[in-house]
């Protein structure tokens, strides 16, 4: 709980940068399916690079940021590399990244104890995630403008789920500080 608390910041970073990705997928539907690669491959790679960074500055423990941290910067990496895949192929690979990030996040979520309204939003952050990852498996015959818009309002439900997360982090951040709560991390 305090590895989240500490890094309530980077919670926001990556929300903030959910936000903007999943509004640009709603209003631009219209991109091609290279610009939609690049789009998702630069966001995962940033957003990865934030679980690592989270991650990183936790002594024990940190397996789980970590691994979501390394599967969106390779998801991310492989997008940019080879551009020119498959609308299915990315289709399945956002899906899949979208599930394990999901599945983190509702994990992460269940580590929070104490801040019970954070835990929830961080676990319903995630189950969006999740959520749309087994919608883009279920439907992959829909058209590449429906799926930019379907990720960038799923995306835009996550990335706020996400800041409110961060801003309650931030409180509790604030409350273990004042407390002398925060271990050694």
């Amino acid at each position: 709980m305090e590895l989240l608390a500490r890094n309530w910041a980077w919670v926001l970073v990556r929300g903030a940068f959910t936000i903007v990705f999943g509004a640009m997928a709603v209003f631009w539907p219209e991109i091609t399916l290279l610009a939609l690669v690049i789009l998702f491959g630069a966001y995962a790679v940033v957003d990865g690079i934030t679980a690592i960074a989270m991650g990183a500055r936790r002594s024990s423990g940190r397996g789980v940021l970590v691994f979501m941290g390394i599967l969106g910067v390779v998801a991310g990496l492989i997008a940019l590399f080879w551009p020119g895949i498959s609308a299915l192929a990315l289709l399945y690979l956002i899906a899949i990244w979208a599930i394990v990030i999901g599945a983190g996040s509702i994990v992460s979520g269940f580590g929070l104890s104490r801040d019970a309204g954070g835990r929830w939003l961080f676990i319903i952050s995630g189950l969006a995630g999740v959520v749309l990852g087994i919608l883009l498996l279920a439907q992959p015959e829909k058209g590449a403008v429906a799926l930019v818009v379907t990720i960038g309002f799923f995306a835009i439900i996550w990335g706020f789920f996400t800041v409110f997360t961060a801003v309650r982090l931030r409180r509790l951040a604030k409350e273990l500080d004042a407390r002398g709560d925060f271990t050694d991390i």
